[in-house]
């Protein structure tokens, strides 16, 4: 049994009919609901166990899905759309092969979930994020969808408790039903944060177009109607749930605007937008190799909400507007350090500079080798800020696990620099027959496909074919499909670049830091160990007694 599984159930007092949290307990310190666990016990429909399952279960939808102009009538089927949906296949077979990497044990159901539907009871838990992300990562060579989803569910656990301790609310409760329902469905959620947002320099409330951000526009008894978009949302239309929270600070105006809340995909009223990416159309052409990567990619969509039913049930926040910069505060941290998914598609692309060289003959070069080795410390420093954030975590009330602050924006900070000088570096060692390379029917052409082998050669002993997939791979990963998830999202995703300083600045105790220079140089005459006694927020989780 993984870390941080092993804590034996401890039943609370609170028993009373009105009480919240009803006959709440705790697996180590993390709040669950025993009725729910007995409303849950007989599971909805059989659960998806597969990656080929997870596929069939996208089918028949009746999605409004857009692309290029038209109607997409079965996403499934379409080869540009395909790619990311095996990517997330990938996760559902993961869990298979690998339990203990890729799935946990959920004190809602009693039974192993995937990880991405598990809330983190322990550092060790997020751990195990972080080294399932790497590990996807390496499988699939691009973004997996479902990062988001599951740090919106772990962000709502803490934020639904707290919000009931302040106001004698019901979400909390409502939200592990939820989470108990797709756990016992194994679906996939995803996570719909950024509004399209209009006038940057106006808040929600004071936009011409109050649609410009997500909004209740009705209320009835039995819930709440929202209007607006989301923007660039990853693997929307391949999740079975959108969780769809505020983007950004709210104040007493933006009441409306404060609303969390669980919608089925294919709810009446929402229309997807899918998102170009470059060399997209590669993927609906004859042939694999000019794709580069064939079989997998990302996904991004605009989705625009018209009047879409949220029923009471799924509602976990609605007009606390206060709330909304904790959720969106915590979520970033999470979601910040769920960027170590990078360094797993920077292993496919530093393997992928290796084997180009070797097929070119230069493997054994000195420059060849230190731009790989540098490619290998950029790649690992953002592995090893991402998994010590995580390392570094501590319980929330609610129980759940918030990664370190300070260091899950260090390591977003460094996925927003880093990806590019991998990419630029890979890009130096394929050459750049990467970007001149002749199409797969030029190579496949009767007349001139001879000559495309002949002076395309690299070591006598390699394939040309072979020479010529793994350039189109590198092409993928820094120019192509995959260029979306490695380089552009890992500098806005999460927030942009600025969004991480703020945070940085906000942590790094400098009046601290000046008090210990002061005493070391004979300025103050506090002693070092009176500045030590004062260690508190970002030092105090440094100098934390390290747990088992």
């Amino acid at each position: 049994m993984p870390a941080g599984e092993e804590g034996r159930l401890k039943h609370s007092d609170n028993t009373s009919p009105g009480a919240v949290a009803s006959r709440a307990c705790t697996e180590g310190d993390l709040v669950i609901d025993q009725d729910v666990i007995a409303a849950h016990s007989a599971g909805p429909a059989k659960p998806i166990r597969s990656g080929a399952e997870y596929i069939e279960s996208l089918r028949g939808r009746g999605l409004k899905v857009y692309l290029m102009g038209e109607r997409v009538e079965e996403p499934v089927d379409h080869p540009i759309i395909r790619p990311s949906i095996n990517a997330v296949a990938r996760t559902y077979d993961l869990a298979n092969e690998d339990p203990e990497l890729a799935s946990a044990l959920s004190p809602l159901t009693g039974d192993r979930v995937n990880r991405f539907l598990h809330i983190s009871a322990s550092s060790a838990d997020l751990v195990m994020q972080n080294k399932m992300q790497r590990r996807l990562g390496q499988l699939t060579g691009t973004c997996f969808q479902r990062c988001v989803g599951m740090d919106a569910l772990n962000s709502l656990h803490s934020v639904t408790y707290d919000l009931d301790q302040k106001y004698q609310t019901s979400y909390h409760a409502r939200f592990t039903s939820f989470l108990a329902r797709v756990q016992r469905a194994n679906a996939v959620i995803g996570g719909a944060m950024t509004d399209v947002k209009g006038d940057r320099g106006r808040s929600p409330s004071q936009q011409a177009d109050p649609d410009l951000f997500l909004h209740v526009v009705r209320r009835t008894a039995d819930g709440v109607y929202v209007s607006g978009a989301k923007a660039h949302q990853t693997g929307c239309l391949n999740s079975h749930w959108l969780i769809v929270m505020p983007t950004m600070r709210l104040e007493a105006p933006d009441t409306d605007y404060a609303i969390v809340g669980a919608i089925p995909v294919d709810a009446e009223g929402i229309t997807y937008i899918y998102g170009r990416q470059s060399c997209d159309t590669r993927s609906a052409e004859a042939g694999d190799i000019d794709a580069g990567n064939a079989q997998f990619s990302g996904q991004e969509a605009m989705i625009i909400f018209d009047d879409v039913f949220i029923p009471t049930e799924f509602i976990f926040l609605d007009g606390e507007f206060e709330f909304a910069s904790t959720l969106v505060e915590r979520f970033t941290c999470y979601h910040r350090r769920s960027y170590v998914c990078k360094s797993g598609v920077g292993d496919v692309l530093i393997g992928a500079a290796a084997t180009v060289a070797d097929y070119n003959g230069v493997e054994r070069v000195s420059h060849v080798r230190d731009k790989l080795v540098e490619m290998t410390h950029l790649n690992e420093t953002i592995y090893g800020t991402g998994i010590a954030a995580s390392h570094q975590g501590s319980a929330m009330k609610s129980g759940a696990y918030l990664p370190d602050e300070m260091l899950a924006n260090v390591c977003k900070h460094h996925v927003t620099r880093f990806p590019y000088e991998i990419g630029r570096l890979a890009q130096d060692l394929a050459g750049g027959l990467m970007v001149t390379l002749p199409s797969e029917r030029d190579l496949r052409h009767e007349t001139i496909g001879p000559l495309v082998e002949k002076y395309l050669k690299g070591r006598p002993e390699v394939a040309t074919e072979d020479r010529i997939r793994v350039l189109r791979l590198v092409e993928n990963m820094t120019l192509g499909r995959n260029a979306v998830g490695y380089l552009t999202e890992s500098m806005h995703g999460a927030g942009s670049p600025q969004a991480q300083r703020i945070q940085i600045a906000r942590s790094m105790q400098i009046e601290f830091k000046k008090g210990l220079a002061k005493a070391l140089a004979g300025v103050s005459n506090a002693s070092r160990e009176e500045i030590s006694r004062d260690l508190s927020t970002y030092m105090a989780r440094v100098f934390a007694p390290a747990r088992n």
